[in-house]
C-alpha cells in the first residue's frame, strides 16, 4: 500500500459502510487521511456509531446529504438496492457532480449512470475480501469523463486497503473479478484439500491444517517478495527426481493447469450473467 498524500484531499463521502466500505474507512485513517474529510452513511445506524467512535469520521443517516457535501461518492450498497439508492440521489448528483466510484458488484457503468441521471465521472472497483485484513487487490475501470485528479483520487482511496490496477476496458472487469475477485476462494479449496491429503498421510487434522495454512501463508509471501516469477520459484524448490517434482508431475498429468483455466472461464462467464441479471433489479 502507497502512503497517502493528504495535500488537495477530496472530501469523500461512502454511501453504505458495510464490511468492505467499513475497510476502507478504516484503511484511509490509518494511513493519514484527515477524518474531517470522510463522512458515511448506512441504515444500520448502531454500526455506524461505533464506526464513527472508532474513526472519528463523521457520520449520516440522509444519503443526500452525504452526497450535497462530497466531491467523491462511493457507492457500497448491495446490487440489490442500488437502484434505488441512485434514484434518490439524481438532483443532488446532477448539481453537485462529484465523481462517483462504485464498488457494487455486477452493476455495468452505463446502468449505474443511467440511474444517476447520466453525465458523470465514474469508475467501477472490483475489489476482493483480503482488502478487510489490507491486503486486497482490485481492478479498477473508469469512464471518459474521469479526469487524472480524479484517477489519483480513486487509486489513493482503493490503495488504502491493498493494490489496485487499472484496466483498459470495462468487460476486463469480468477476468478480475475471476482471478482476484473470486481467487482467494481458490486458494482456500486448495489449502483445504491439502489439509485432508495430510490427514490421510497420517497427520493429525490439527497439524495438517496448520502445515498447509503456514505454507500458504509462506508461498504467498515469497511471490509478493520475490523478482522471480512463479515459474522459477516453482523450478527452485522442485529438485530433478525429488518429491515435489512428482507431486507437481501428478497435477499437470491430471489436468491442473486446464482445470484452473476452465474454473476461471466459468467464473468470468457468471460475472457476465449476473451484470445482465442485475439490470432488472
Amino acid at each position: 500500500m502507497k502512503q497517502l498524500n493528504t495535500k488537495d484531499q477530496p472530501r469523500v463521502a461512502f454511501i453504505g459502510a458495510g464490511n468492505m466500505g467499513g475497510a476502507i474507512l478504516r484503511g484511509l485513517i490509518k494511513q493519514g487521511f484527515p477524518a474531517a474529510s470522510l463522512m458515511a452513511t448506512s441504515r444500520d445506524l448502531e454500526s455506524l456509531e461505533l464506526l464513527a467512535k472508532e474513526t472519528g469520521i463523521t457520520i449520516t443517516t440522509d444519503n443526500q446529504q452525504a452526497a450535497a457535501w462530497a466531491d467523491m461518492l462511493v457507492l457500497g450498497v448491495k446490487p440489490q438496492v442500488m437502484q434505488e439508492v441512485c434514484l434518490s440521489l439524481v438532483e443532488v448528483v446532477q448539481e453537485k457532480k462529484p465523481l462517483i466510484l462504485s464498488i457494487a458488484a455486477g452493476l455495468t457503468s452505463d446502468l449505474l449512470l443511467g440511474w444517476l441521471g447520466g453525465n458523470l465521472p465514474l469508475v467501477r472497483s472490483m475489489p476482493n475480501t483480503p482488502s478487510l485484513l489490507g491486503a486486497g487487490v482490485a481492478g479498477l475501470y473508469a469512464t471518459a469523463r474521469v479526469n487524472e485528479q480524479q484517477r489519483a483520487w480513486v487509486e489513493q482511496i482503493t490503495q488504502a486497503v491493498g493494490q489496485a490496477y487499472w484496466v483498459e476496458e470495462e468487460q476486463q472487469l469480468d477476468a478480475v473479478t475471476a482471478i482476484s475477485g473470486s481467487g482467494p476462494a481458490y486458494y482456500f479449496l486448495f489449502t483445504e484439500a491439502l489439509a485432508v491429503a495430510g490427514e490421510k498421510l497420517g497427520l493429525s487434522s490439527e497439524l495438517a491444517l496448520e502445515l498447509a495454512k503456514a505454507t500458504a501463508a509462506g508461498a504467498g509471501k515469497m511471490l509478493v517478495e520475490s523478482e522471480d516469477l512463479p515459474a522459477e520459484l516453482r523450478r527452485k524448490v522442485t529438485s530433478p527426481g525429488g518429491t515435489t517434482e512428482q507431486a507437481l508431475k501428478t497435477f499437470i498429468e491430471q489436468g491442473l493447469p486446464k482445470l484452473v483455466e476452465s474454473a476461471a472461464q466459468a467464473a468470468a462467464n457468471r460475472a457476465a450473467e449476473l451484470a445482465e441479471e442485475l439490470k432488472g433489479c
